[in-house]
């Protein structure tokens, strides 16, 4: 391990098939008045949403509604949120639902006692609150694996009007205080979400792997995580109904990003980039952005980072080393990644999620660039990646 780092996770996890007995708990440390931020109706119409509102009011708490939350949460909604929570003096909030429900209420938490701009100071500038300021308890009831966001401090927002999606991942004050996670609650999610959500994961994993050249500890973590993502995957694409399946890709999701195997690393989050600027012109879900030009991103990666690629190749898909050069070992291994992602479903191209031709300098021009794992990206780096992704 190379380098210094803190670890730090404040987050309570409860897990498993009666984890929703254990709100109980928290309920008795959390103020009266809950801001309950959900999606469009999905937890109601699976039950979901009676009995946690029976729990909230055995528990004699007042409940602020906010319904509605989008998949991909619009700058617009945030501050309906945050003017909601505002005018009803919330002291909490719970989100019920899916990564970006669990995001969303992240945003609002950190703005509400923010006396300013709080999109340009959290999200264009990348600040953090400032310390003394207050900031909302945030709990989480998943219903859908794929972001990490129940035990990480990231927050995706969209500007509709700008097309424009960035994220910021807030410090460890954000974190959620506690979340609960049901795999049974991720079978009633679309097989489109389910896939979507898997490649999120799997791409989570990649852009912490695919950087430094350090023998890591990190790195043994993120390819053992790799390999149940696989396995799992491929039952519960067969069965989504399988509970051993989709209870290892909830797992898996939640340590792909909770910044535990980004730990002693420097990372590469350029397919999150353009994957967001994909997704704020095509409003296709997140994980089929990311999917879309994965490949051609790590193809052009991989020239510069082959050995981690052959690394891939052998302790990840179970390639044979013997007869083969690094190089060919390294291209056979995102040959693998590339018939997995076509046996379970995913799309491998933007046109397939409605990008074309003529939105390819728009989502240029909308493309946050970091510095990368193996290379040095501009502008017309991420043009080619996009037009090789069409």
């Amino acid at each position: 391990m190379q380098g210094n780092f803190v670890y730090h996770n404040p987050t309570k996890l409860y897990f498993g098939e009666e984890s929703l007995e254990y709100l109980n708990a928290e309920l008795e440390n959390l103020g009266k008045t809950v801001l309950l931020n959900y999606g469009n109706g999905s937890v109601k119409r699976n039950g979901l949403y009676d009995e946690v509102v029976a729990i909230l009011k055995a528990g004699g708490k007042t409940i602020v509604e906010n319904a509605g939350v989008m998949s991909n949460p619009t700058l617009e909604k945030l501050n309906e949120g945050v003017h909601i929570a505002r005018e009803n003096k919330v002291d909490w909030i719970l989100a019920l639902g899916g990564g970006s429900v669990c995001d969303y209420s992240k945003g609002v938490a950190a703005s509400v006692n923010y006396n300013g701009d709080y999109w340009r100071r959290f999200w264009l500038d990348g600040h953090n609150p400032e310390y003394g300021q207050e900031i909302l308890p945030v709990g989480c009831i998943l219903t859908m694996a794929g972001t990490g966001s129940e035990m990480n401090g990231g927050c995706v927002i969209t500007d509709a009007e700008k097309n424009f999606k960035t994220g910021h991942v807030f410090d460890s004050r954000l974190m959620p205080r506690f979340a609960i996670l049901n795999p049974r609650y991720t079978m009633t999610v679309p097989m489109e979400q389910m896939k979507a959500g898997i490649y999120d994961i799997m791409n989570h994993i990649m852009e912490q792997y695919f950087s430094g050249t350090d023998d890591n500890t990190s790195d043994y973590l993120s390819e053992g995580l790799m390999r149940s993502l696989i396995s799992a995957s491929r039952v519960a694409v067969k069965n989504p109904l399988d509970y051993e399946a989709r209870s290892d890709i909830m797992w898996t999701a939640t340590w792909a990003l909770n910044t535990l195997i980004g730990c002693g690393k420097s990372q590469d989050w350029m397919v999150h980039m353009i994957g967001h600027s994909v997704g704020a012109w095509t409003h296709a879900p997140h994980g089929y952005t990311l999917a879309a030009v994965s490949l051609a991103y790590y193809q052009r990666a991989m020239e510069a980072g082959t050995a981690k690629f052959a690394r891939f190749a052998h302790n990840v898909w179970e390639i044979p080393t013997e007869g083969k050069t690094e190089k060919e070992l390294a291209v056979a291994g995102l040959e693998a990644l590339r018939d997995w992602m076509t046996e379970i479903g995913l799309p491998l191209t933007i046109s397939e999620i409605g990008a074309d031709e003529k939105m390819v300098d728009d989502i240029v021009s909308t493309t946050v660039i970091y510095p990368a794992g193996y290379m040095d990206l501009k502008a017309e780096d991420i043009r080619a990646i996009l037009k090789e992704s069409l």
